[in-house]
C-alpha cells in the first residue's frame, strides 16, 4: 500500500505536526523526571492528547527517577504489560495495576 503524494506544503504541516508530537512527548517526560508529574497524571491527559497516547509505557517508566531499561521490563513483565506497549493500548485494569504498583506520588 502506497501512501498518497503530498503536496510541499501537506508535507510541511505534517512535519510540524510530528515535530510538536516529540516535543510534548520529550516535555512529558522531562516533567516525570523531575517529579512535576505523576504517572497517573500522564496517563489521564493520555486519554485527550493523541501525541501523550503514543508514547511507549517503556519510554514513561525509563523517564522515572531510579527505573531503566531492566527495571522497566521487569515492571512491565510483572504486571503483564507488552514490551511494545502504548499508553492509549493499556486496558483500565492494565493502567490502575501500573499506578498501584508505582505509588500516587510517581
Amino acid at each position: 500500500m502506497s501512501l498518497p503524494p503530498l503536496s510541499d506544503q501537506e508535507r510541511a504541516a505534517a512535519l510540524r505536526k510530528a515535530a510538536a508530537a516529540r516535543t510534548l512527548r520529550s516535555y512529558t517526560k522531562a516533567r516525570l523526571k523531575a517529579g512535576a508529574v505523576s504517572v497517573a497524571e500522564v496517563i489521564a491527559a493520555s486519554a485527550e492528547e493523541p501525541a501523550l497516547g503514543r508514547l511507549k509505557v517503556t519510554d514513561l517508566l525509563e523517564a522515572l527517577p531510579g527505573i531503566g531499561k531492566v527495571r522497566a521490563t521487569v515492571i512491565m513483565s510483572e504486571l503483564g504489560i507488552a514490551p511494545t506497549r502504548r499508553l492509549r493500548g493499556l486496558g483500565i485494569h492494565q493502567r490502575r495495576m501500573l499506578v498501584d504498583y508505582l505509588g500516587p506520588e510517581l
